[in-house]
């Protein structure tokens, strides 16, 4: 029997007249993603993407895992692709369904009919996949109500497809359609998590980390690949640039009013992403920072460190709460690589006493004992560059 991936493309429906660019995208990931099970062939009708195996021994579960992180899709089912007319659909119904109906007490029948020409309609087409199902399995009862598995009878242009309830996708929008962003990455449980849910509204991430050695160890480093590893997973392959930082901030040290050092750590780190960004031409950067968690994240404080760069800002954690990004780290599968005791460098040098309410001026006179252009310039021209491929 032909098994197939039918997939439910959700948001992009609602698109225009640019839906095809949408479309073509979600096709191009979605290749990537399951290149390395076998060779495929895709096509797109009626907002439904068909994944079709060339081979008889490609992992179709494999295969099924891997669509489920696939961003633009909102749900997806393995299903049999059959010959359009109702005697082999009935033939081929029993066999397909035996593992999901053997153990189930309840069931009810759902037809979407497409092509208006196939000869049943679709109350027709419930009720005879309904006597065939009760046939083959006796002890089942049918429950329109709430029932236990749901069969669904898609009659398309082609052919007829068979499958059970639906799983959800990862929504969102195709990785690569909205454009190309610059991520700050810690290794901490934010920014991963804001890197996911940016990666899909369809940005394409390219990830900046700060090492600064001796102060913070390559543990730490091999952490933020990790994670970025973990999140590329979802949102394909992530560039990534560790930029050496221990001069700057050891200079901030020497120089700096205590309680500003980590606002101007910040504003210099916000600006060392921004020269990557614009040389890799992305056009904003992402943060993990979510209002009043830390000192350096209030109001006053985002502000400052904003008014140093001229593109945009993207914090989606902005109104979330620790615990809401801890449950979104753990469905993603990074929280427990966050947590790793490694520490990155926005835990070296702390002020004890932080500024939290800074003015802009008062940021400006101290950053003034600092030669900063030649700081980071250095620092970004020392920066090592790492291709992260997905788990």
């Amino acid at each position: 029997m032909n098994e197939v991936l039918l997939i439910k493309m959700g948001e992009l429906a609602l698109k225009g007249l640019n839906r095809r660019a949408f479309e073509d995208q979600l096709v191009r990931n979605l290749k990537r993603q399951l290149a390395l099970l076998g060779d495929w062939q895709f096509s797109v009708s009626q907002s439904t993407l068909q994944a079709v195996p060339r081979g008889e021994n490609i992992d179709m579960e494999k295969a099924a895992a891997r669509t489920a992180r696939v961003f633009g899709i909102s749900g997806w089912s393995r299903s049999a692709r059959v010959g359009k007319n109702m005697e082999e659909i009935l033939a081929k119904a029993p066999e397909y369904f035996r593992d999901t109906l053997e153990f189930a007490d309840t069931f009810k029948c759902e037809a979407k009919r497409s092509d208006k020409r196939f000869p049943l309609n679709s109350p027709q087409i419930c009720g005879a996949m309904g006597e065939a199902l009760l046939e083959a399995f006796p002890h089942l009862r049918v429950d329109v109500r709430e029932p236990e598995v749901t069969i669904y009878i898609e009659i398309r242009d082609q052919y007829a497809f068979l499958h059970a309830d639906q799983q959800k996708g990862a929504g969102g929008l195709p990785v690569g359609t909205a454009g190309d962003a610059v991520l700050l990455i810690s290794g901490g449980i934010d920014s991963p998590v804001a890197a996911w849910q940016m990666a899909r509204r369809g940005l394409r991430l390219t990830a900046v980390h700060f090492a600064s050695p001796p102060y913070t160890s390559p543990r730490a480093e091999e952490k933020v690949h990790m994670l970025l590893s973990q999140v590329a997973g979802w949102a394909g392959r992530i560039r990534l640039f560790v930029v050496p930082f221990t001069k700057i901030q050891e200079e901030i040290k020497g120089k700096c009013p205590e309680d500003l050092f980590t606002l101007v750590m910040r504003r210099i780190m916000m600006r060392c992403a921004e020269q990557i960004a614009r040389r890799e031409s992305c056009g904003a950067l992402i943060t993990g920072e979510s209002l009043g968690q830390v000192a350096s994240q209030t109001m006053q404080a985002l502000a400052c460190t904003d008014a140093v760069v001229n593109m945009s800002v993207f914090r989606p954690l902005i109104g979330t709460d620790k615990d809401e990004v801890v449950a979104l780290a753990r469905k993603i599968g990074t929280f427990e690589t966050s947590i790793l005791p490694y520490d990155d460098c926005c835990t070296v040098f702390v002020p004890k006493h932080p500024r939290t309410k800074p003015r802009p001026g008062m940021l400006e006179k101290a950053e003034a004992a600092l030669d900063m252009d030649r700081l980071i310039q250095e620092a970004v021209e020392g920066a090592a560059y790492y291709g992260i491929d997905g788990e």
